[in-house]
């Protein structure tokens, strides 16, 4: 009788096991629900304290990014809180490639996972804590495909628009860690970072763009396998509800700054990413996004400007995509925010790598480069 088990039947659950010998496990990712996507894993493991647990996640070469596995350690906590990296490798080679993932538990159960999970209970908590702070209002924007509320926080009186939005890929569950010390922070009344942000800006959050996504255990698409950031030119309630309800909010607000926050699968490092090559391209606009990009720099090590994607050529910008279409739509400074789902190449921490502690003291930083960024734009 195995003494080894695993199970995914849970929110943002996702693995298939294919085969159990000894404390070895052969796994597979189940693809997204009407899509082809998939890297996002969350599973559980129940086996006997103090044996090594040896995990293979097979087929990983068809997977929607096989850049991201080598260099990679997987994420595990044997109590759902703290999260650290258990020692893996990648064979491209074996069995359509595949991740090793080695582990000694000191207990009889842990969890394995692509990057620290953020479940939908704690997605209400936040919302919950957040709405029930003086001077934030929520805003219910709309219905899923799933029939889950699609939640935003507004907050602050002042006359410049923020908009911060997170999860459009619901396996970037760094993103809604950022939310959350984000949220920390500006529901903090003594705050000063909070203050004067609430003091010039009317700010709009909406901490998980994709919550059937989220709790289906999806990678990169709502529930029925659409990618949302590539609906923001023509969003539909058939196949985008969320983009369509996001995007009728901020058509009623206006936009002057935004930052849409994501995780990238490949590239070890913080970093974002503009809007170069909309068809209404202004050096002003763009040297907002610059300048904002320089201040954040200077505050925090764990952001960087070497790595990053390459900008589109002038009129090349893909208009699809949420940054590019709010710099267009409304001449917003807009930006795409990248945490790793590794650790930072030249900044690493080696017991937990990136980590959920670090999401969310970057959301803080995020919003105080924010506050140096309006000073500077009002002088």
């Amino acid at each position: 009788m195995t003494a080894l088990f695993i199970d995914a039947g849970f929110d943002s659950g996702n693995i298939d096991v294919l085969g159990i010998e000894g404390r070895t496990a052969r796994l597979a990712i189940r693809r997204d629900h009407g899509s082809e996507f998939f890297q996002w894993f969350h599973f559980r493991v129940s086996s006997p304290a103090g044996e090594e647990v040896v995990l293979k996640l097979t087929g990983l070469g068809a997977s929607a990014y096989p850049g991201g596995w080598p260099g990679y350690d997987a994420c595990v906590s044997e109590d759902r809180d703290y999260w650290e990296r258990a020692r893996s490798t990648y064979d491209k080679d074996e069995d359509g490639g595949t991740l090793t993932i080695r582990f000694l538990p000191s207990g009889g159960v842990f969890w394995c996972a692509y990057f620290a999970p953020y479940s939908m209970e704690r997605h209400h908590d936040l919302i919950a804590d957040a709405a029930s702070c003086e001077g934030v209002d929520y805003v219910r924007l709309g219905t899923t495909l799933d029939g889950q509320p699609i939640d935003c926080l507004e907050m602050g009186e002042g006359p410049v628009k923020v908009w911060l939005y997170a999860r459009q890929h619901p396996g970037e569950t760094q993103a809604e860690w950022w939310m959350e010390g984000a949220l920390d922070c500006l529901t903090d009344p003594a705050d000063p970072v909070a203050r004067a942000l609430r003091a010039k800006c009317r700010l709009h959050i909406v901490p998980n763009c994709n919550p059937d996504g989220s709790r289906r255990g999806h990678l990169r698409t709502n529930a029925v396998g659409t990618n949302l950031n590539r609906e923001w030119a023509e969003p539909s309630a058939d196949r985008s509800p969320e983009v369509l309800a996001i995007r009728g909010r901020m058509d009623q607000t206006g936009v002057d700054f935004a930052m849409d926050v994501h995780a990238d699968e490949a590239i070890p490092a913080v970093f974002l990413a503009g809007f170069e090559g909309i068809p209404s391209w202004k050096d002003e606009q763009g040297e907002g996004f610059y300048r904002y990009q320089r201040i954040l720099e200077r505050r925090t090590p764990d952001f960087q400007t070497k790595l990053g994607y390459p900008k589109a050529p002038a009129g090349k910008a893909n208009l699809s995509m949420s940054t590019n279409q709010l710099a267009e739509r409304f001449g917003a400074v807009s930006m795409t925010l990248e945490m790793p789902y590794k650790d930072l190449a030249d900044f690493p921490e080696p017991e937990q790598g990136w980590s959920p502690e670090r999401c969310k003291l970057l959301g803080r930083e995020c919003l105080a480069a924010l506050v140096e960024w309006l000073e500077d734009r009002d002088a």
